[in-house]
């Protein structure tokens, strides 16, 4: 049987993603030079230099198709297909010799994310998933976890400090106290934690597009809900919040305030 085009593209995506994380590693716990983007988030030559062999790689394969990626800009806006990679999502603990950092890979087509790779070199794991293909996690079937309440679940953020910056802080208490445990497992890890059973919940309060586009395929193809703050279905809300099929309901009462706990 053929495999249909997003398989392939999907496949190319694993690989791809994989590569660029060799190019991570290769500057990994080496103390690495930092420098300061205008917005002071980190950023590195291992960050550049993966990113350069991604888009080499999307541009010779896909030269008419969009690409957004963190650290390199846009090219071809305006394009029906657009990949959005995040070289190292996670520079802080890249930088801090921490292996939770994954390279990111994702395929939009009419603004909505159909494809998603999280590859974690230091970890040698990647969890993938494109739509209808199903989500997968080192070549076996993942499934989020069927916690049916927040008292038992793990509930992952990547600093608690960011919901209180962003006007949400309340709502992470709420969640917080309810929750059966919280971990700052964060950035994409958290997220691959979820899509694997391994974890509840993992929250968010402001993303980027490069940041949350590889999640929503990832979390809906392993059986969980992945939306925004708000609650639309989308990873360009500039939030996140994904968790199993189970917890959903009571985690966004909590989150909005509307439950009775």
């Amino acid at each position: 049987m053929s495999r249909t085009p997003l398989a392939l593209q999907l496949e190319f995506a694993v690989e791809t993603a994989w590569r660029a994380g060799r190019v991570t590693l290769r500057y990994f716990q080496t103390g690495t030079r930092v420098e300061a983007k205008r917005d002071l988030s980190p950023v590195t030559a291992a960050d550049r230099e993966a990113e350069a062999l991604v888009r080499a790689a999307i541009t010779e394969r896909f030269p008419t198709d969009g690409l957004l990626g963190e650290e390199l800009g846009e090219l071809n806006p305006g394009a029906r297909r657009r990949w959005i990679v995040d070289p190292i999502d996670g520079t802080r603990s890249f930088v801090h010799g921490v292996p939770l950092y994954g390279v990111m890979l994702a395929l939009e087509e009419d603004c909505d994310a159909v494809l998603g790779v999280l590859h974690f070199p230091a970890l040698n794991e990647t969890v993938w998933a494109a739509r209808g293909e199903g989500c997968w996690f080192d070549g076996r079937r993942a499934r989020v976890s069927e916690t049916a309440r927040v008292s038992e679940a793990l509930v992952c953020a990547t600093d608690p400090a960011l919901f209180e910056a962003a006007g949400r802080g309340e709502a992470w208490d709420r969640v917080r106290v309810r929750a059966g445990m919280t971990r700052t497992w964060g950035d994409c890890y958290g997220y691959a934690l979820v899509a694997t059973g391994r974890a509840e919940a993992m929250l968010d309060p402001t993303l980027e597009a490069w940041d949350s586009a590889a999640l929503k395929p990832i979390v809906e193809e392993a059986g969980g809900v992945f939306t925004d703050w708000r609650g639309a279905r989308t990873h360009l809300g500039g939030s996140a919040v994904a968790t199993n099929a189970g917890i959903a309901s009571e985690l966004r009462a909590a989150l909005e305030g509307s439950d009775a706990g």
